[in-house]
């Protein structure tokens, strides 16, 4: 299964060796840009970290400290403690990254890519329509996607849309970046307002033992989230299942 590290093949010091006269970090900054400018990165993909990308492209961790920090200043891209730095062009701190998400033992946040492992449009089932408000067999957009922590799957999120609402997302040609949310505001203009969300505990069926690389039965944390745009309205239900062995939940009660 293909993981983060294959995103450094965009990141080459051949472009930089080619640059004469001008500071580093700035050849750097424009690289990245570069990338973003041709659609080979887009909003919501999370980057290699920094000490990968010095290595990639030949240059020292604190070049590249500096030319991601001047482009965080830009708003190209959005460093989020602990879990790495992504593509952003939309307002991921107003709309985004508000959610739940696994950390490490300590409740600290982890890097986490993301993989489309299955997707298609078909008639919705009964409960997943239900659960949408809408009516019985509408069509609806299916996302399939495997959490990774480096080469580790870690959970499984199963992800129902109205085909009205991301027409076109069921095409594999269209990249979905780490950060879905990112692809809907950024591609449809559609941004997450809110999201309601249970957390429960089960025992894993088949195609999630398959998927994260435990046994059929094994607890997992299961978490379900209803999520609402503008005027309240639904527009996704997601189920994620993940290991338990490798969750904790951190939260602050005032």
């Amino acid at each position: 299964m293909a993981t983060e590290v294959d995103r450094l093949h965009l990141f080459s010091a051949t472009p930089l060796e080619a640059t004469k006269g001008k500071p580093l970090y700035r050849v750097v900054e424009e690289h990245i840009r570069h990338l973003v400018n041709t659609g080979q990165l887009v909003p919501g993909d999370l980057i290699p970290s920094e000490s990968q990308l010095a290595k990639a492209l030949g240059v020292s961790p604190g070049t590249v400290k500096k030319a991601i920090t001047n482009l965080v200043w830009e708003q190209l891209l959005f460093r989020h403690q602990g879990k790495g730095t992504y593509i952003s062009r939309v307002d991921f701190e107003k709309s985004l990254f508000r959610f739940f998400s696994y950390g490490d033992p300590e409740g600290r946040s982890i890097r986490i890519q993301k993989k489309t492992t299955e997707r298609c449009r078909q008639p919705g089932p009964a409960d997943i329509c239900r659960r949408l408000g809408v009516a019985e067999g509408t069509e609806l957009v299916y996302i399939e996607r495997v959490g990774l922590v480096g080469n580790q799957p870690i959970l499984v999120e199963y992800s129902w849309w109205p085909a009205t609402v991301v027409p076109g997302l069921e095409n594999k040609a269209l990249h979905i970046p780490d950060y879905l949310y990112a692809l809907v505001l950024d591609q449809y203009g559609v941004p997450v307002v809110r999201a309601q969300e249970t957390l429960t505990a089960d025992a894993a069926d088949a195609r999630t033992a398959e998927m994260i690389d435990i046994d059929k039965g094994t607890p997992v944390v299961v978490l379900k989230r209803t999520t609402y745009t503008r005027e309240d309205r639904i527009i996704e239900v997601r189920t994620t299942k993940g290991r338990a062995d490798r969750f904790s939940y951190k939260t602050e009660i005032r």
